[in-house]
């Protein structure tokens, strides 16, 4: 089977609001299983494809700090 994650999770958020997007994250963080964890890095790549660099610089040192 060729199932491409990034295509499917893509398609299933098509059209979500910020408040679906948010409920999401949170019960994928909350239920904190390991098969969640790449769809979660859909989001991060979406995020980060349309960011600048000073936003990506906030959430790189924001996350640095998250990891001391």
């Amino acid at each position: 089977m060729d199932f491409q994650i990034r295509e499917a999770i893509s398609a299933n958020m098509k059209g979500n609001s910020a408040t679906d997007i948010r409920e999401v994250v949170e019960d994928a963080i909350k239920r904190g299983e390991e098969h969640l964890l790449p769809g979660l890095g859909v989001f991060f790549e979406k995020w980060w494809k349309m960011a600048d660099d000073t936003k990506r610089d906030s959430v790189l040192n924001e996350l640095a700090t998250a990891f001391k």
